[in-house]
């Protein structure tokens, strides 16, 4: 399996797609448009050990609502992923068995080795 959990509205995941040549041999969802449902985040997590690593504490949401100063647990942030799409780091890139998380330098080079 090859998919992309991305945003169309995010520059940083366009130009990831154009970096890494993604085409339709993957499957694309855009994240504002089609919701990720339990069962993906669920697939996620198992990929990548756990809800916390798929979590963005980027979003501008983290801080306004507080959740800085609140200790979360992995159900936490499953809960709040399914409920906004900006909790999830983003790209999520799977490719066959491995997982791919963000947009850092390393995350995006191991991708790339991967397709």
């Amino acid at each position: 399996m090859k998919k992309i959990y991305y945003l169309s509205t995010c520059s940083t995941c366009i130009r990831i797609i154009k970096e890494l040549g993604l085409d339709n041999s993957f499957e694309f969802q855009d994240i504002k448009t089609v919701k990720i449902t339990e069962k993906q985040l669920e697939q996620m997590a198992k990929m990548s050990g756990s809800y916390e690593s798929l979590f963005s504490r980027k979003a501008m949401k983290y801080k306004s609502m507080g959740l800085k100063e609140k200790s979360l647990s992995e159900s936490d942030y499953k809960k709040l992923m399914l409920e906004e799409y900006t909790f999830l780091k983003r790209p999520v890139i799977i490719v066959n068995d491995k997982i791919f998380i963000g947009n850092s330098k390393n995350v995006i080079a191991e991708a790339a080795k991967a397709i």
